[in-house]
């Protein structure tokens, strides 16, 4: 049966730059929803909108039906999910849908333990950013079972366009393959307004005159925007872009599949990150102006 949202309890585990942009849609669709983020004070707004604020992940998740967790690596999820108590307070029967990107092994071993407790579980890694999930627009990866997907998906619907793809782990393929495409992307996006200012054109205007043919993308549109307004405030990390691609890479090699974009790309985003620090990983424009 789907969920309703009048009569479901959700946990959001993670009020990061995602996940609190993210939350205030299941609230406003009328979700019992309870909020917990490491540092605390990220999650009190939410008591505004109407949400409830747990000080632990084992509070947060008591008596939920779903448990949503929007975390930065892996292990990080392993962690809240097992370390600090999260799974071992959540009913039998609750359904845990991880929407951090993580590696398709680490979702996998996830979704193993959750069963073995008597738990559903979904990997259901984003795309969209910020923006996307302002907007309720993101794109949604889901691996795991098609039952409970069905059944949770009002809830994802609420957030984004998801979409099964396939069995457990099979969400983080996806994921990967969208940052790999992503991070190539910037990388060229960033070579060429690079190569047009230092030739001697508006970067700006040349960026305008591309829209709508041939190279038009998403990249194009917003991390154009912000290679050309120098705006590398993080609403991607950097560090983020290097682990997904870092994960990208182990997962190409293991599956004799021919990455050397993907490489390149990687080791651009790691000389950024050393000589700029955590920027938006728009911030790749820095490293290839400054040769």
């Amino acid at each position: 049966m789907a969920i309703e949202a009048d009569k479901t309890s959700i946990a959001f585990l993670g009020m990061g730059l995602m996940g609190s942009r993210q939350a205030p849609h299941l609230i406003s669709a009328g979700h019992r929803v309870t909020v917990w983020n490491r540092s605390p004070d990220k999650a009190l707004p939410f008591k505004e909108l109407g949400a409830r604020v747990a000080m632990t992940p084992a509070e947060a998740v008591a008596g939920a039906d779903v448990v949503i967790t929007m975390l930065s690596r892996g292990e990080t999820v392993a962690e809240v999910l097992f370390d600090q108590g999260a799974a071992a307070a959540m009913k039998a029967g609750a359904m845990v849908i991880d929407m951090s990107s993580i590696a398709p092994e680490e979702a996998r071993a996830h979704a193993v333990r959750l069963e073995a407790l008597g738990i559903e579980h979904l990997d259901a890694p984003v795309s969209g950013g910020t923006k996307g999930a302002e907007a309720a627009t993101l794109a949604i990866m889901a691996g795991g079972k098609a039952e409970v997907f069905e059944r949770v998906k009002p809830v994802l619907e609420l957030m984004g366009r998801p979409l099964l793809v396939g069995p457990s782990g099979a969400g983080q393929v996806a994921k990967l393959a969208n940052q790999m495409i992503v991070g190539i992307t910037i990388g060229a996006v960033a070579e060429a307004l690079v190569m047009a200012e230092k030739a001697g054109a508006d970067p700006k205007a040349v960026r305008a005159a591309l829209r709508g043919g041939f190279a038009e993308s998403r990249i194009l549109d917003l991390h154009g925007e912000r290679m050309t307004d120098r705006d590398f405030v993080p609403g991607g990390r950097t560090s983020l872009q290097i682990k997904d691609l870092e994960n990208a890479a182990r997962v190409a090699e293991a599956a004799g599949a021919s990455d050397p974009f993907t490489r390149l790309a990687l080791d651009l985003f790691r000389k950024t990150y050393e000589n700029h620090g955590d920027v938006d990983h728009a911030g790749l424009w820095l490293t290839l102006r400054d040769g």
